[in-house]
C-alpha cells in the first residue's frame, strides 16, 4: 500500500532541510545547493506548511532546526543517500553492475588488490569502483555500498560484515639499523627508537605488555599518519615499526626489513568488509561477498 500523498514532501525541501541540519547556516546551504538563501528560505516554509508542524527557530535573520527536525534531517539524509545510490546503479544498468567499495589504502591495495584480477575474471559484467577512506565509513552519507574497515564487529550498527583478517603485529626494522645494537629479548627495543601509527596509539604497549615488558616510555617517537610512511621510515633506518604481517611481507622476503621477533601479535580488533543491512541483497554485492568469503581464510607463513 501507497502512502498518502501528503507523507510525500517534495525532494527540493528536504534536500533544504537536511543542508540546514549537515551545515548549520543557511548561507552555506544555499551555496551547497547552488541557491540563494531566499530559496531555501521558502523550500522550508513549503515544508513546514505541507507537514503541518515547525521545523525552523527564525530569530535575527538566522535559521536553526528544532530538535524534531533535526532527527527527521538525520531520517532524511539515509533516505536521499539511497535514493542517489540507487539511481547511480540504474544509470550504471545498460553496462552492467556496478560495486562502489571504500577501502582502507594499505590493506586496499596491498590485501584485496592481487587477489582482484581473479573476481575480474569470474565476473566480467561487474565493475569495482574504489575510494580510499582512512576514517570509519558512514553509510548514511557516503554514496558506497561496503567498506573494507578495521575494528571491532560492534563498531558498526546496523551493518552486517565478514571477517577477512586478524591483523597481527611484527616489530621490523632495517638491516642495516642492527649495526652496532644486540637486539636479544622485547626489553631491548626501549632502547630503539620506535617508530608509531597514528591510527594505532597504543600498538607498542601492547605489545610490550603481551611480552612482559613493562613500557612507561613506549609512546615516544616519531609518529606517521599512513602505513605507506611508515614503511618507508623503517626502510630508511629511522627506527622500528610495528607493522601489519600482510604489509611486510614482501619486505621481509626481499631483505628490505627483518623481523626482529618471530611470534607475531594478534590484536583485539580486524579486517571487516562491512555493508548496510538493508543491501544485504543486493545481487553483485552479494556476489562479491561469496567470491570474498574464501579468501579470507589463513594464509601461507610470512618469509623469516
Amino acid at each position: 500500500m501507497v502512502a498518502p500523498r501528503r507523507y510525500f514532501p517534495s525532494i527540493a525541501a528536504l534536500r533544504a532541510l537536511e543542508a540546514l541540519d549537515r551545515l548549520g547556516s543557511a548561507s552555506e546551504a544555499a551555496a551547497d545547493l547552488d541557491l540563494t538563501q531566499s530559496a531555501v528560505s521558502r523550500q522550508l516554509q513549503a515544508l513546514e506548511q505541507q507537514l503541518g508542524v515547525t521545523l525552523v527557530e527564525r530569530s535575527h535573520k538566522q535559521l536553526a532546526l528544532t530538535e524534531a527536525a533535526q532527527e527527521y534531517a538525520a531520517e532524511i539524509r539515509r533516505a536521499l543517500t539511497r535514493i542517489a545510490q540507487a539511481t547511480h546503479r540504474v544509470q550504471e544498468m545498460p553496462v552492467g553492475g556496478t560495486l562502489n567499495l571504500a577501502i582502507l589504502p594499505a590493506f586496499g591495495m596491498r590485501w584485496l588488490m592481487p587477489k582482484l584480477p581473479d573476481f575480474a575474471r569470474l565476473n566480467p559484467d561487474i565493475t569495482i569502483n574504489m575510494t580510499t577512506r582512512l576514517q570509519r565509513v558512514d553509510f548514511s552519507r557516503d554514496t558506497v555500498d561496503a567498506a573494507l574497515q578495521y575494528g571491532r564487529k560492534e563498531d558498526w550498527p546496523e551493518t552486517e560484515q565478514l571477517m577477512l583478517k586478524h591483523e597481527q603485529l611484527l616489530p621490523v626494522c632495517a638491516p642495516g639499523f642492527l649495526e652496532g645494537r644486540q637486539i636479544e629479548t622485547p626489553k631491548d627495543l626501549l632502547s630503539c627508537s620506535l617508530l608509531h601509527i597514528q591510527t594505532r596509539p597504543q600498538a607498542w604497549r601492547d605489545w610490550f605488555r603481551a611480552n612482559g615488558v613493562d613500557a612507561q616510555t613506549a609512546s615516544s617517537g616519531a609518529q606517521y599518519d599512513q602505513f605507506a610512511t611508515i614503511t618507508q621510515a623503517a626502510q630508511h633506518g629511522l627506527g622500528v615499526a610495528l607493522m601489519p604481517d600482510y604489509l611486510v611481507e614482501q619486505d621481509l622476503a626481499q631483505g628490505r626489513l627483518v623481523a626482529l621477533f618471530d611470534q607475531p601479535m594478534q590484536t583485539d580488533s580486524a579486517y571487516y568488509l562491512v555493508w548496510p543491512e538493508a543491501r544485504a541483497k543486493d545481487k553483485d554485492l552479494k556476489l562479491f561477498r561469496e567470491w570474498l568469503a574464501p579468501q579470507a581464510q589463513a594464509e601461507d607463513p610470512l618469509p623469516r
